[in-house]
C-alpha cells in the first residue's frame, strides 16, 4: 500500500503542477443537541470522547414542568365531563318538559347548543393531552447519528435551557479536510482532483480528492473554501487536526508570453 501511494505521489509531481496549502480536518456532519423543554437535568450518559450509536440514551430532563401542564389538563378535563354529564341530565329532562308543552323549544335548543359547545372543548382538552403525553418522549434525548461526543455543556442538577446547545456531536465517518485557495488558484481547482495530504501529528500521508469548492467569495481575502475527501488508512484521526495539503494541477504547457 505505501509502495502505491509512493508511486501515485510520483507520477503526480511528474505531470502536474501543485498548490501548496494548510487545512483542517473537519466532520462533514455535526449535530448540536439542545433541549425542548425546560427542567433540571436528572441524568447524563456521556462524555467529552466517549462515542454513541444513534438511538443512545444522552441525557434526561425532571418531569416536574411537563406533570404539572398534565395535571392541569387532567383537572380541566374532569370538570368538562362533570359539567357534559350534568348537561345531559338537564337536557333531557327538558326534552320530556317539552313534550308535555312545560318549557319552550327555545330553551332546548339552547341547552342542545351549550352541550354541543361542551362536547367540541372536551375534544380540544383530550387533543391537548395526547400532545403533552407526546412530549415527555423529548424528557430523553437521544443521538440523532452515530457519533463521538466533542462538546459536553451540561451536567446533573444543571437546569436545561430551550434551545441552548447542551452537546455537540460529530460523525467520525464522514471526515474531510477542509482548507482556504486563493482567487487566482479557482481556475485550476476541479472537482475530484487529486490532493495529497500530509497530517504531522500522526506522520500520515494520504491521498484524497477534492469533494467540494464552495463558491461564497471572502471578499476581505479574496479565497474560497474547498473540502476534500481522504483516505483515514484506519489511523485515529479527529476533528481539527492539522493537515499539509497539495494540490496537483494540470498543466497545459500554457506559457506567458514575454
Amino acid at each position: 500500500m505505501k509502495l502505491f501511494i509512493a508511486i501515485f505521489l510520483m507520477i503526480s509531481c511528474l505531470y502536474a503542477q501543485t498548490i501548496q496549502t494548510s487545512g483542517t480536518v473537519i466532520s462533514d456532519n455535526q449535530k448540536v443537541i439542545t433541549s425542548r423543554h425546560m427542567g433540571y437535568i436528572k441524568q447524563v450518559n456521556v462524555t467529552e470522547g466517549s462515542y454513541v450509536k444513534k438511538g443512545d440514551l444522552l441525557y434526561i430532563i425532571d418531569s416536574t414542568s411537563l406533570n404539572s401542564q398534565k395535571n392541569e389538563i387532567l383537572n380541566n378535563l374532569e370538570i368538562l365531563k362533570n359539567n357534559q354529564d350534568n348537561l345531559y341530565i338537564n337536557l333531557n329532562r327538558y326534552k320530556r318538559l317539552y313534550k308535555d308543552d312545560l318549557v319552550s323549544k327555545y330553551d332546548v335548543e339552547q341547552l342542545e347548543l351549550k352541550y354541543n359547545n361542551l362536547r367540541n372543548q372536551i375534544q380540544i382538552v383530550k387533543e391537548k393531552l395526547k400532545n403533552i403525553n407526546n412530549e415527555f418522549k423529548y424528557l430523553k434525548v437521544r443521538a440523532p447519528i452515530d457519533a463521538m461526543v466533542i462538546k459536553k455543556s451540561i451536567n446533573v442538577a444543571d437546569m436545561a435551557i430551550v434551545g441552548q446547545p447542551a452537546l455537540i456531536l460529530t460523525d467520525m465517518n464522514t471526515l474531510k479536510v477542509k482548507t482556504q485557495i486563493n482567487e487566482s488558484d479557482l481556475l485550476n481547482i476541479k472537482s475530484a482532483q487529486d490532493v495529497k495530504i500530509f497530517i504531522p501529528s500522526l506522520n500520515l500521508t494520504t491521498k484524497g480528492k477534492v469533494s467540494a469548492i464552495i463558491p461564497n467569495i471572502d471578499t476581505t481575502s479574496h479565497s474560497f473554501t474547498i473540502k476534500i475527501d481522504f483516505l483515514t488508512k484506519n489511523k485515529n484521526i479527529y476533528p481539527g487536526m492539522y493537515a499539509q495539503i497539495d494540490i496537483f494541477v494540470k498543466d497545459n504547457g500554457n506559457k506567458n508570453e514575454q
